[in-house]
């Protein structure tokens, strides 16, 4: 017999009756029945009942047991009674009778219960989180993860993608997000950095002459947190192909995606690939107010701007006189109550905004009757034009928003989708892919009235180095996201691999050559030499985890997370160093101020 089990605690059926078995596993709980010991002993893969009356020769040793204790157990597979089978658990028709017992690891008093689904502080959480780990749903949501990351893998191979490692320290290159910096023991005052992404490598990987790459990358920023992103690591599915136009790229990476989400998305509404539309970014901003809309829900905003220009409603009107404004409206099927609408109102202040005007139309006579203050303010032809712009009717109602619509569309936004919600109107049975596409290459400080690359860098514009003559606010580029359910899951780009361009995209961001030779030296080298067409995107695995498992914190589907401030409680991680490393590494720590 193995020195641990035989079998685990998921496999005993009732054709293992009269068998004896050896298990190993943790105390989940303990119950006594009367004298009699049912103790659920739980090892990764499942839950078996064992149990121990007072004629074993063992019940003092088994009624020692305390939760999480390790233990082996040896004894005899016997069957329940019909009334007590547990049809819950795979073993729920069996339970084993205990002959022998053994404690491999004993517990201390625990900080948090593994058993149940009882809410502790994710400090506690974090700093004991080889317990935390230990609970049912982390357990079903690391496994999904690894599943995911096997089934990408496996499509990626199936179509003719190769895996290559790029390095992990490298050097520092500014693409949008602050690098972790490493100091250098052998060149003193030189710093590696840890890679933002693979880039560049994966470029270079293509100017090498192989025609697919993929990678599961690890990448590290050092960035704020938020409830969907890490603030020091993440993974990423990481891809590039040479001789591609941007539509080859969505045709082999949709079908990746596609396959994942119906695989483990729970029997949640996947669509067809080839129906995912393709929305420019300006157009995602004006009907959703982001650039990654959550299309499960049916609502899109329009601009009413003319139908409240010279009205009299006045804090509309004297906007609308400003340059750059609009009104927009987001249109609320159902939603025509009062208590609905004040409770949006009130939603609106709480974002910071004065309020959010509104109106509701109700049945007079069998007629549609606009209500609430702004319809009393521009009259009835105007609500009437703005119903009919909108499709809406009795028992709906619309919500307005107005300014330059940088300062509204993130409220808006969040509008949109607390109504959708809130009516029930968002599907939530589904996930709902769409490619964002053409996005603004450049975009103006409005304070400094510098013009900076609002995206990714290396991108080839549309027009190519023709288009770079122009507006450069007008330039748009070969770059592109895959939103689903409000998410942003991939972003990519065809890539700008003439040098020639490249020069000039970087000159109208305020680059000079001389700077572009010297912060990305390595592929301006290597673009010298018959650079191949390319592009490629970077799908977010913690994220699309995230989606799959229906959680709302990413470090919810992330095995070992930093906190909020960044910090690795289990671990102690940040650290401070030892003198004797400063000193090997020739550098000092200033004190804070």
């Amino acid at each position: 017999m193995h020195a641990y089990r035989d079998h685990t605690c998921a496999d005993l059926r009732r054709d293992h009756v009269g068998q004896e078995v050896r298990l190993a596993g943790w105390v989940h709980r303990i119950r006594d029945h009367g004298g009699v010991l049912f103790v659920d002993l739980r090892d990764h893969y499942g839950i078996t009942q064992v149990l121990c009356d007072p004629d074993s020769g063992v019940f003092a040793e088994v009624e020692k047991l305390r939760s999480e204790w390790c233990v082996r157990i040896d004894g005899v597979v016997k069957a329940r009674d019909d009334s007590l089978v547990n049809p819950k658990l795979p073993t729920g028709e069996i339970e084993v009778y205990i002959r022998d017992v053994e404690v491999l690891g004993a517990a201390e008093e625990l900080p948090l219960i593994v058993f149940g689904d009882q809410e502790y502080p994710e400090e506690t959480r974090l700093r004991y989180r080889y317990l935390d780990l230990r609970r049912e749903v982390m357990q079903r949501n690391m496994t999904l993860r690894s599943d995911v990351v096997r089934s990408i893998r496996q499509r990626m191979w199936a179509q003719d993608f190769r895996e290559y490692q790029t390095p992990i320290i490298t050097a520092s290159s500014p693409e949008g997000a602050r690098d972790f910096l490493v100091p250098s023991r052998l060149h003193p005052g030189k710093f590696y950095a840890l890679p933002q992404a693979p880039q560049q490598f994966k470029q270079l990987i293509m100017v090498s002459g192989f025609d697919k790459y993929f990678q599961i990358a690890p990448c590290f920023r050092d960035e704020d947190p938020r409830a969907d992103r890490s603030p020091t690591d993440f993974y990423q599915l990481d891809m590039e192909m040479s001789f591609v136009e941007q539509q080859d790229v969505f045709d082999a990476v949709a079908p990746v995606m596609a396959g994942v989400f119906e695989e483990f998305g729970g029997g949640r509404k996947v669509d067809a690939p080839e129906s995912w539309p393709q929305i420019p970014y300006a157009e995602a901003l004006r009907k959703y107010g982001t650039d990654k809309p959550d299309l499960r829900n049916p609502i899109e905003m329009q601009d009413v701007s003319e139908h409240f220009r010279g009205s009299g409603f006045a804090i509309f009107a004297k906007l609308l006189e400003q340059d750059g404004t609009e009104i927009r409206a987001i249109p609320a099927p159902t939603g025509g109550s009062r208590k609905f609408c004040d409770r949006m109102n009130a939603f609106a202040q709480k974002e910071g905004l004065p309020g959010m005007g509104y109106i509701f139309w109700r049945d007079k006579d069998g007629e549609a009757e606009a209500a609430g203050p702004l319809a009393k303010n521009i009259g009835p032809e105007r609500t009437e034009a703005i119903r009919q712009q909108l499709n809406l009717g009795v028992g709906d109602a619309a919500f307005f928003l107005g300014g330059k619509p940088a300062s509204f569309e993130r409220v808006a936004a969040k509008a949109r989708t607390t109504i959708g919600d809130e009516l029930g109107l968002t599907d939530q049975d589904r996930f709902a892919f769409a490619w964002i596409v053409d996005f603004p290459m450049y975009e103006k400080d409005e304070e400094t009235g510098t013009v900076d690359f609002s995206h990714n860098p290396f991108s080839m514009p549309q027009g190519g180095h023709e288009a770079l003559s122009g507006d450069p606010l007008a330039v748009k580029g070969y770059q592109y996201d895959l939103a689903c359910n409000g998410y942003e899951l991939i972003s990519g780009a065809i890539r700008n691999h003439r040098l020639d361009t490249m020069f000039k995209a970087f000159e109208l961001a305020g680059y000079g050559e001389e700077e572009v030779r010297k912060r990305f030296g390595g592929m301006v080298n290597a673009f010298r030499f018959g650079a191949p067409p390319h592009g490629g995107c970077a799908a977010g695995i913690d994220r699309m985890v995230m989606l799959l498992a229906d959680e709302q914190n990413i470090r919810q589907v992330i095995m070992f997370p930093m906190n909020q401030r960044a910090e690795d409680l289990m671990m102690g991680a940040p650290s401070e160093p030892a003198s004797d490393q400063l000193m090997e590494l020739r550098l000092r720590v200033m004190p804070e101020e």
